[in-house]
């Protein structure tokens, strides 16, 4: 079965400041959980390959299944502490590709063309590509060979600005990934702050915070099994 490859962020900071950032835990443990019961393998790249760090505000939200894999010798080792380098993945390996969030992602997905690359040809190879909350930041650049950006005129969706003010980063975070979203033309959609919320328009599908993983990977797995 092909399988799925899982962006992860490697910034373990907010620009210069020293506030922690990273990774979300949710939104990797949660949508493994989904996938590979599912049947899915994984694999997990990140911009510089790697160490991967972990957002700690987020183990405070952490359910005990989400602890059960953070803490399996499979994920510590292959997502979080040897993530693969973009020049190791072959795209058409995979059928999907999901940004994970964390606002660690806002700094090193957005201009990284490797991985923008290997997102487009899975979609050209009529894959899905993926994200969830600040995940959207790996998305909002992606050009196709034409030269055209893939959200441009698609209906999108990622953490919100209220959501960003909300969560005491707003002034602090390089950008608002709704401020961008819209000025890359796409038709960014959202439900009120922190409720569940996906959006899927063809083969992109997004989740607006932490609390939408499950709903982007039960959609994921619903349109791969073409249940």
């Amino acid at each position: 079965m092909p399988k799925i490859l899982m962006v992860l962020t490697n910034q373990s900071r907010y620009g210069e400041t020293g506030h922690a950032t990273g990774l979300w835990l949710g939104e990797a443990t949660e949508f493994v959980d989904i996938v590979s019961k599912a049947g899915f393998d994984i694999d997990y790249v990140s911009p510089k390959g790697g160490y991967v760090p972990i957002d700690p505000r987020s183990y405070k939200y952490a359910t005990v299944r989400d602890l059960q894999i953070y803490n399996s010798s499979k994920f510590a080792q292959a997502a979080l502490a040897n993530s693969k380098h973009p020049d190791e993945i072959k795209a058409d390996e995979y059928i999907a590709i999901y940004f994970a969030g964390g606002h660690g992602a806002m700094w090193d997905f957005t201009q990284n063309l490797k991985l923008h690359k290997i997102a487009a040809n899975i979609y050209k190879n009529n894959g899905f590509v993926t994200s969830v909350c600040h995940g959207i930041a790996g998305i909002l650049y992606i050009k196709d060979n034409n030269g055209k950006l893939l959200v441009a005129g698609k209906k999108v969706t990622g953490f919100t600005g209220m959501e960003e003010f909300l969560s005491g980063k707003k002034y602090i975070v390089p950008f608002l990934n709704e401020k961008i979203a819209k000025q890359q033309q796409a038709n960014f959609k959202k439900a009120r702050a922190y409720k569940a919320f996906v959006v899927q328009d063809g083969h992109l599908i997004t989740g607006q915070n932490p609390f939408s993983v499950r709903l982007v990977a039960e959609k994921l797995v619903k349109n791969l099994l073409g249940a």
